[in-house]
């Protein structure tokens, strides 16, 4: 099941206010165990305003989650309890055992789920791209390197990007065509 919502780009102190509905991409159910079970983009680092709306829309298809750990290199501020529609959500921390970039979810009766946190100021470009790959049922990356690659990828578009600006300011196809007519010998 994949369910992806996408809404334009705002300032993250304007998102940290918004009641709108969670950036979530989620593996097709049923499908084979992956390393990851999806991707969430939170608007902010504010784990506490941005939980109630990821288990609002994940406790219908999962079962009330009861416990989220987290890496606190990625938030500010962990709390230890975040009330939710109708229960409270358990916050704990891993520095080395847990992915900086991923989010554990637990239920108590149905299991448990691993989710990349896609970086809030990501472009939207890259966090499509991340957001397809952590929710792929064959993936192998974990989350972060599928940031580093997500970085590459990023490297790559830019320099190809660049490499075309430059063509383009010099003629591009027109100053080719103008080259090679120059180098025809003229037959004198």
């Amino acid at each position: 099941m994949t369910a992806t919502i996408s809404h334009p780009p705002t300032t993250e102190a304007e998102d940290r206010f918004s009641p709108a509905p969670p950036r979530l991409s989620l593996a097709p159910v049923g499908s084979a165990p992956a390393l990851l079970d999806g991707a969430w983009w939170p608007r902010s680092r504010d784990l506490g305003a941005e939980l109630p709306a990821l288990t609002a829309v994940l406790d219908p298809l999962w079962g009330r989650i009861t416990r989220v750990t987290v890496n606190p290199t990625q938030w500010p501020v962990v709390p230890r309890k975040v009330p939710v529609a109708g229960h409270v959500v358990n916050v704990g921390w891993f520095l080395a055992e847990q992915d900086p970039h991923e989010l554990l979810l637990l239920s108590y009766h149905v299991g448990r789920w691993n989710l990349l946190v896609v970086p809030p100021r990501t472009t939207p470009e890259s966090a499509a791209w991340l957001m397809a790959a952590a929710s792929d049922p064959r993936g192998v990356l974990t989350a972060s390197r599928l940031l580093e690659e997500a970085a590459r990828l990023r490297v790559l578009r830019d320099a190809d990007r660049a490499v075309e600006a430059v063509w383009d300011s010099e003629g591009g196809h027109a100053a080719r065509g103008l080259a090679a007519r120059r180098r025809i010998p003229t037959g004198r």
